[in-house]
């Protein structure tokens, strides 16, 4: 199933400035390369080449970057679409707000991930979505140890692989998950007003009713949400 990508590129990354004064965080160098483009190169290995970008502070440098159709590492010919919230609304409309308006471009079921979290290694696969396609869910969750600068974690995990709002033992919530448009039905389609909402309040609510599975990665992964842990990541290369 070639289903789309959103990635979400939107935020105005208020913690790596003076860094983002001038660029949007998801086009900091990490490595080498643009951060986005690690979650780019890695949805293309896994056959996933229709993706959403959805911008705001200074979204046009994404946009101007990368084009509709680039081809990263020799991979096939990306196709990008783009949800330009700050071009239509002035701001960043929060993750839920952001995928209910982008929810024309993506479908029935549609992977999201954060454009500004580094996970190389992370497996797109078409067995995970086949599998969640396969069941009523809706949403699955990867879930990472949880990082010294968020030691609480956000979600619990059950031993059937539900997600649990309420636990003792919680994880952190990676910002890559499947999702079915169902979760996003409470908001306009499209959104065309641009209301601002969040994403925790929609998959806790769905958790609260047994909706959301999970499952735990343990591979690579930086939330690389300060200067420190950017830099952190370009000295370890």
């Amino acid at each position: 199933m070639t289903i789309p990508a959103l990635i979400l590129a939107a935020g105005r990354g208020e913690r790596m400035r003076p860094l983002t004064d001038t660029c949007p965080k998801p086009l900091l160098p990490v490595r080498g390369k643009p951060l986005i483009e690690w979650q780019m190169a890695a949805l293309a290995r896994g056959g996933f080449h229709r993706l959403v970008i959805n911008t705001a502070w200074l979204g046009t440098q994404i946009s101007e970057r990368f084009g509709h159709q680039p081809r990263l590492d020799g991979h096939e010919a990306l196709l990008i679409s783009y949800s330009h919230e700050g071009l239509d609304f002035g701001g960043a409309l929060e993750t839920a707000g952001g995928i209910a308006r982008a929810l024309p471009l993506l479908g029935d079921i549609f992977w999201v991930l954060a454009g500004d979290v580094y996970a190389p290694q992370f497996e797109f696969s078409q067995s995970a979505v086949e599998r969640f396609a396969a069941g009523d869910k809706l949403a699955h969750l990867w879930l990472v140890p949880n990082p010294p600068h968020h030691p609480g974690g956000d979600f619990g995990l059950s031993a059937s692989g539900l997600a649990l709002n309420q636990a003792e033992v919680r994880y952190t919530y990676s910002t890559i998950g499947l999702y079915r448009r169902e979760l996003f039905s409470s908001l306009p389609f499209g959104n065309p007003k641009g209301l601002i909402a969040p994403l925790a309040p929609l998959l806790r609510a769905a958790m609260d009713n047994d909706q959301i599975t999970a499952e735990l990665y343990t591979g690579d992964w930086t939330d690389v949400g300060t200067p420190q842990r950017l830099a952190q990541l370009n000295e370890a290369h």
